[in-house]
């Protein structure tokens, strides 16, 4: 695996703020904002030039502005693009919380769990249009027919409960995701914690998802990672081996290439955004290049 420094780039992007409702858990109308990342160059008056979209989670108790702040990802996205070793993308930081003061307390599994679901309807129906109206991605409006069709242009990642919310969107969401990049979390969708404690049916419920949704393998990569000193590997890592077993829709390679499935087990690494960020830079030159 690569290390990232931190690089002075000329070239660098601008990271604006959108803002769209949804309402909460009472039906009560919410201002939410996210965070999105233009790449340099990027010009809201020119209308055929397109770009790829990824849409990134932060972990529990976090919010937006977390990515942004924890770790080198600016500097490293620059980077990459001003080397011209991915394309020029739109990267977004948003937040599955409803309320601006986001978590109070101490961390609660299932609270967070149910805040992960509950963003999924969310995510959809009001953060895609209100983001892909605004930004010139692959779709050519916010209609959910062609949100869908341009899926293969569009992915979703996060760190933690955000690698959890990606799990969940993989499962509920494959219509407008062809690329996923959990980092450090497992899929919760059978119970808290399940790609560990209750791996097979985890597992056994991601395939079916699969399967059901009639995408065919070279439509959906998933790209994830931990580290060995990270407690998500305790619970992603029997996961990902499990996932292995299930040829007919998980096809592992260690060439990042090839194959719909990819792992960085990273030697020493922890869980922060520090560690996860660099799983991201090895794979970004790879996101939306398999067709």
């Amino acid at each position: 695996m690569k290390n990232y420094q931190y690089r002075d780039v000329n070239f660098r992007g601008t990271i604006e703020r959108i803002m769209y409702t949804t309402t909460n858990f009472a039906g009560e109308i919410r201002d939410k904002y996210a965070n999105v990342y233009l790449p340099y160059g990027y010009d809201g008056e020119d209308r055929e030039r397109r770009y790829n979209i990824l849409y990134l989670m932060h972990g529990g108790g976090g919010n937006p502005d977390c990515w942004i702040d924890c770790c080198k990802i600016k500097n490293m996205l620059d980077y990459v693009i001003s080397v011209k070793e991915v394309e020029p993308l739109i990267v977004v930081f948003p937040t599955y919380y409803k309320e601006k003061i986001g978590r109070v307390g101490n961390p609660d599994a299932a609270l967070e769990r149910n805040n992960v679901m509950f963003f999924q309807k969310e995510l959809v129906e009001e953060l895609l249009p209100a983001v892909e109206k605004k930004y010139h991605t692959y779709a050519e409006d916010v209609t959910k027919e062609k949100l869908i069709s341009s899926r293969m242009h569009r992915g979703f990642g996060g760190f933690s409960m955000g690698s959890c919310t990606t799990w969940f969107a993989f499962i509920q969401h494959m219509d407008y995701f062809s690329t996923y990049v959990p980092l450090s979390g497992d899929c919760w969708a059978v119970e808290c914690m399940g790609g560990g404690t209750n791996t097979k049916e985890t597992v056994d419920l991601l395939e079916r998802s699969v399967i059901e949704s009639g995408y065919s393998p070279n439509q959906y990569f998933i790209y994830a990672g931990t580290g060995t000193e990270d407690p998500a590997n305790k619970a992603l890592t029997p996961q990902i081996e499990e996932m292995k077993k299930r040829q007919n829709v998980f096809q592992f390679d260690e060439d990042f290439a090839k194959g719909n499935l990819h792992f960085i087990l990273a030697e020493g690494a922890v869980h922060a955004y520090e560690a996860v960020y660099e799983y991201l830079y090895n794979y970004l030159p790879y996101l939306f290049k398999k067709e």
